[in-house]
């Protein structure tokens, strides 16, 4: 009897620690964040997470880690990012508290404009091919950026680059269903066959890739700078793929082109402050969505519930409606930004959002002051220093512009197809002009929390970017829970159809759908919401964070002990 009793007390303190177990891993999230005292590199491989964390404990400044996770995604992610493409970027500098914006978009060259493409019988923008490459601005960017910040050499921070090329490296398992799916156009183009589809076929996932010819590339960067790039050897031979094809970039494209330092615009969120990258991006518009949605409390009305997300999405028309209509080059256009993020303006615009019905035509107001695919990754150093770091070559499934120039590793931009043709637009095509630009990087801060963020995903950007900050303030969850959160996007700017994660309740999903939204069910994770990444800081207590979008392939990777 006295065994029997001993056995049921075993068996009951078993279950108690069974059900305390159970408590404790009932959570609201997939992974943990990553918590360090030292730094913190976010990136959509962990490869390249892992390169910028070997840098920064070699002593490199957030900046030097960033370029570094770069290079090495611009090797693993060819499709959709590379030195072929530009980059945008903002810095927090931690001993002064000052922020700082980085845009690196090229320009189109001096010779194309609208009517040389009219005059050969086109209606829009060229998507591929020759005419759709503006200059790419990225390694111009690390330039800048080195210069301005950096504290180990260039070659340093392209070496594990450099290794990666030469050795090669594994392909992941969504940068690999996205290389099959973009290797019938990269059997168009003779750079891009010989470079991207070994044996002719896309490598499968767990297959080795190497890329011999961009280690070069990298190399020459290394060894000379951005001059290697944009005047050196490397300019020799995209000169002469561009004559060869018939395109019009010429030497001075290349050669005059330089990055623009700018200051970050921002709004207010219900006592955060956010901001973005002025135009030409389309960052305004998630600061405008933010300002709309501040209107109507969505904490009370409840995460993804369907009047939260009903108000989201219609002020993700009317932000996305003004941007269409009047973001272009500031140098080229008049941007009324100030009008555009007037709290006085979205107050007026929010009352046109309708809690009973979708609006299924949005027309672009009148502020005040008026007359594909991409990579993202964040870093956070031991001093606080943040970097928040985007970078694309625009369409993936065509590796941008579906050309390379032979010889160089990497695929050319199609940032040209954002160019509009009709006259008189304020982002109609001309010589020397930066089109309207979806990538985007982020920051938002209160008291003594900073936190660098972005999701990549085309037009998804602006409206992601609202999402997560929505989830942070409203919501209050933290920077892996905001990622993770189930999200919806719409990619047209007209009409009720937007996509959606099936992680939103059906119930939901069906209030929507009776408001008079047509909904695309997506999977679960779905790529189609596009891929974060986070870092935070507590100022306070000296402590990082980083988080990891499960979409894609990434991590966020802590900087490792100094090797002695």
């Amino acid at each position: 009897m006295k065994k029997l009793g001993s056995a049921i007390l075993v068996v009951i303190v078993g279950m108690l620690m069974l059900s305390m177990e159970s408590d404790s891993q009932d959570r609201s999230q997939a992974r943990s964040m990553v918590i360090s005292q030292q730094g913190v590199v976010a990136a959509e491989s962990p490869l390249a997470a892992q390169a910028g964390a070997q840098i920064l404990a070699r002593g490199g400044h957030a900046v030097d880690a960033a370029v570094a996770a770069n290079a090495v995604m611009g090797l693993v992610a060819p499709m959709s990012n590379g030195i072929g493409g530009d980059l945008f970027a903002i810095i927090y500098e931690a001993k002064t508290g000052k922020l700082y914006g980085l845009n690196s978009s090229g320009w189109a060259p001096a010779k194309l404009d609208a009517k040389f493409l009219l005059d050969k019988g086109l209606k829009n923008m060229p998507q591929r091919g020759i005419h759709a490459v503006t200059v790419p601005g990225a390694v111009e960017g690390w330039g800048q950026l080195l210069a301005r910040f950096g504290r180990l050499k260039l070659a340093d921070d392209l070496a594990p680059a450099i290794h990666f090329a030469e050795e090669g490296f594994p392909v992941t398992e969504y940068v690999g269903e996205l290389w099959g799916r973009a290797a019938r156009n990269a059997r168009l183009d003779e750079g891009l066959s010989h470079t991207y589809l070994p044996g002719g076929r896309a490598p499968k996932v767990g297959e080795i890739f190497r890329n011999p010819e961009l280690a070069w590339t990298y190399k020459q960067i290394a060894e000379h700078g951005r001059e290697a790039y944009y005047s050196g050897e490397i300019a020799k031979k995209i000169l002469a793929f561009s004559q060869r094809v018939g395109g019009m970039m010429s030497a001075e494209d290349l050669a005059e082109f330089r990055a623009e330092w700018v200051e970050p615009i921002s709004t207010t969120y219900r006592g955060w402050t956010v901001y973005e990258i002025p135009p030409n991006g389309q960052g305004i518009a998630a600061l405008v969505m933010l300002n709309i949605a501040e209107n109507f409390p969505l904490a009370e009305y409840g995460h993804n519930s369907a009047r939260a997300l009903h108000t989201l999405i219609e002020a993700k028309k009317l932000a996305y409606a003004d941007m269409l209509r009047y973001v272009a080059d500031p140098k080229s256009a008049k941007v009324p930004v100030a009008g555009m993020l007037s709290k006085d303006y979205a107050r007026e615009r929010a009352k046109l959002i309708d809690a009973a019905k979708a609006n299924c035509g949005v027309a672009a107001g009148v502020p005040p002051g008026h007359g594909g695919d991409t990579i993202y990754l964040s870093v956070v150093d031991r001093e606080g220093n943040m970097v928040s770091f985007i970078q694309s070559n625009y369409s993936s499934v065509g590796f941008g512009a579906g050309i390379s120039a032979p010889g160089t590793g990497f695929a050319l931009q199609n940032r040209g197809g954002l160019f509009s043709l009709e006259a008189g637009h304020p982002n109609v095509l001309a010589g020397r002009k930066r089109p309207l630009h979806t990538i985007i990087p982020a920051f938002m801060e209160k008291g003594d929390v900073r936190i660098a963020f972005g999701i990549m995903g085309g037009w998804n950007q602006s409206q992601a970017h609202a999402q997560f900050v929505s989830n942070i303030v409203d919501h209050g969850m933290n920077i892996q829970q905001a990622l993770e959160a189930a999200r919806f996007t719409m990619d047209s700017f007209d009409g009720c159809d937007l996509e959606m994660e099936s992680r939103i309740p059906a119930e939901v999903r069906a209030e929507l759908g009776r408001l008079g939204h047509k909904i695309e069910l997506r999977g679960v994770f779905s790529p189609q919401m596009g891929g974060g990444q986070a870092v935070l800081r507590d100022f306070a207590a000296k402590v990082n964070y980083g988080g990891s979008d499960p979409r894609k392939d990434g991590a966020a990777i802590p900087e490792p002990p100094p090797h002695k």
